[in-house]
Parts: structure tokens; sequence; C-alpha cells
């Protein structure tokens, strides 16, 4: 088996700063803040988890996974680099990598990234042969990825075993129009091949809502907003069940981002890592509202990374609500957290008691 593997660098660096993706500006600004690359990181603790060694790799140059596979410890099983070594790479590296891949006769493309990845992929590929995403983008709602790198290596080995069932899964990505006027709109652009193993590889993200969602949301967010404590900071994170609560505070908020509420008042809006570092890291009491990933089940690691492994190291357990509509709990079995820091993922694990109505709990575990 010819595996090809290719890796976007900057995906999901975009993340700890409040962008609700990762273009050239917020790659630039990352980079000037200090932030370190994920993508490369995931990516080698993917290499890492497999045990197989009867495959070989076609992987591109440089930090687009020829330096992740050498850091891995498997530099014999490289069949072929495509490409060039460069210092900065583009979605065009990308295609062009893939595209060379194609040529060389791959069995699989497995991609290290997010939706805009796997975007840039189906567009090479289509449904030609099987592809398979390592989590590390800003976005991760389409179908085509395990729920953690780790997730990735099982199903490669299922796949390389003969095991694992080839299925479409849908490319779904946001609509850009509408994601810059703080509007979350999903667009399935195509369908790819994929390898499916239950329990490692993710669904895609809901499409749309129940019409009884919205007073189910308006309960919670009452129930929330009246007890609310004073003195305390409530981080909010992104989506509609939790920014339900501005009608009550009378004030804006932004669906797609965090914002941080006082006394019942918006005290920062669409906010990223640093200045929430710097509330946590002073000891006021804080408390961090999430709501689950429609289907998928994620409160932590996926598009709320401003909420970073740093700020929930300093964010005691019991001070994370989790807030989510029956319709939504009934479909998932588990709760999810991947930050990528294994020490604040073990802390996250294990039970919540979750919002779902007007001071009515249901709990759910999370894995």
């Amino acid at each position: 088996m010819r595996v090809g593997f290719v890796v976007n660098p900057y995906a999901g660096l975009g993340g700890a700063i409040g962008s609700k993706g990762t273009d050239e500006k917020a790659v630039a600004r990352a980079l000037s803040l200090g932030y370190q690359l994920i993508a490369p990181r995931r990516a080698v603790e993917f290499l890492r988890s497999l045990r197989s060694r009867e495959f070989r790799i076609v992987t591109a140059a440089g930090l687009m996974g020829e330096d992740e596979v050498a850091e891995a410890g498997l530099t014999e099983l490289v069949e072929k680099v495509v490409g060039e070594r460069k210092g900065s790479t583009t979605r065009e590296d990308t295609i062009a990598s893939v595209a060379e891949m194609l040529r060389a006769g791959v069995d699989i493309i497995v991609f290290v990234g997010g939706d805009g990845t796997l975007k840039d992929v189906y567009s090479v590929v289509g449904t030609s042969l099987p592809v398979l995403g390592v989590p590390s983008g800003v976005k991760v709602y389409s179908g085509a990825f395990a729920y953690t790198p780790r997730d990735a290596a099982g199903i490669l080995e299922a796949y390389l075993r003969g095991s694992g069932a080839i299925v479409e899964a849908e490319v779904v990505d946001v609509d850009e129009e509408l994601f810059r006027s703080d509007k979350l709109s999903l667009r399935v652009y195509g369908y790819v091949k994929t390898v499916r193993v239950e329990g490692l590889l993710q669904p895609s993200k809901g499409l749309v809502t129940s019409s009884d969602d919205e007073e189910n949301k308006r309960a919670i967010a009452r129930y929330l907003y009246e007890t609310m404590e004073d003195g305390a900071y409530y981080i909010l994170g992104p989506g509609s069940t939790v920014k339900a609560i501005g009608e009550f505070l009378r004030d804006d908020l932004t669906q797609l981002g965090v914002d941080v509420v006082l006394n019942r008042r918006v005290v920062l809006r669409d906010t990223w890592e640093r200045p929430l570092l710097e509330i946590v890291g002073r000891g006021a009491k804080t408390y961090v509202v999430v709501t689950p990933i429609g289907r998928q089940g994620f409160i932590f690691g996926r598009g709320n990374q401003q909420i970073s492994p740093n700020v929930l190291r300093l964010v005691p357990r019991e001070n994370i609500i989790v807030v989510a509509t029956l319709s939504k709990i009934r479909e998932l079995d588990y709760l999810r957290v991947y930050t990528g820091d294994e020490e604040v993922d073990n802390k996250l694990r294990g039970y919540y008691r979750v919002l779902v109505d007007y001071g009515q709990y249901v709990v759910k575990k999370a894995v």
C-alpha cells in the first residue's frame, strides 16, 4: 500500500488569536505574537501512533510532510518526496502535492488540516480514492476527519488490514460571506470517499436545527442569566445556544467568537487567548460556558481554541458549564475534548451535568 501524506503546516494557527480560520493575515499575526505551528505536532502524534510498517509513504517536501515523517522516525518508509522544500507554503502547494501523489499511484491520501485543507484535497481527488483527515484546523466540521490524530492512526491501520468500510463523507465548510457577518451557515461542497471505523471517524456537523430549539435555547439562556454570580467572570464560547443569553444581557454577543461577561455586562467581545489568560491568571473567579458541536460532541478543541489549554489549566473543572438543547444532546453518546495537551484533556474528561432546559440537567461523559 502507498499512503499519500500531506500537512498544511499553518492549519489551526488562527484559533488561539480568535481568527475564524487561518488565512495569510492570521498566519502572519499569530507568528508575530510568538505562536508555534500546531499542525506539525498533530502530524507527528498521528505518525507515532502507527504500529504497522507494512506500507510506503509518498509525502510532500519539508514541513508539508517530509519533516514530520523524519521526526516520527519513519523515514525508512518514504518511497518518494514530491514538491519542493519551501520556507512558507500555500494552498496551491497542497493542491500540487496531492496531484503528484495521485500520479505516484497512492492508495489513500492522509492530510493534516481542517475543512479548508479538505476542500483543497477534494478539488484534486474528487471520489477517485479514499481520503482521511487528521484534525488540526480552526474549523473541522466535515465527515472525513478522525476524532483525534491517534484515532486517525487507528483508521489508517484498519484500512491497511483491509477492514473499515469505505463510505462517502460530506465536504462541509462555512458560507464565507455569512461567516464574515458572524453568522454560521454550513455548505456542502461535495463528497469524498473515506474509511469509517466505528468510534474513530467523526460525523459531519449537523446542517439544520429543529424549530423547537429556539424556545429551548431561550429557556437555557434565561436560567443561565438568572444564576450568574456577581463578581465572577463568564467566558462564553461560540454557538447559538450559549449566545442566546445576549437577549437577557441586552447587549451584542458574537455567535462565532468568545465573549466575556462580568456582572451581567459584556466586558470583552470576540476576544482571544491572552486577554482570557489575564483574567484567569490573576485568580478572578471564572466560569467557562460552552456547548457541544452538533453530532460531534466536542466541547473543547474545535472552534473555540481561544479557550486554550493554557486557559483551561487555570479554570477549575467544576467551573465549566456545558449547555445544549434537548435535540442536540439526544444525538450524542459522548461529549468530547481534544486540546492537544494530554494533561489538560485528562483533567477535562469525565462526567458533566449538561443544562438542557430551564433548571433541567442531564449527565454526559466527556471522553
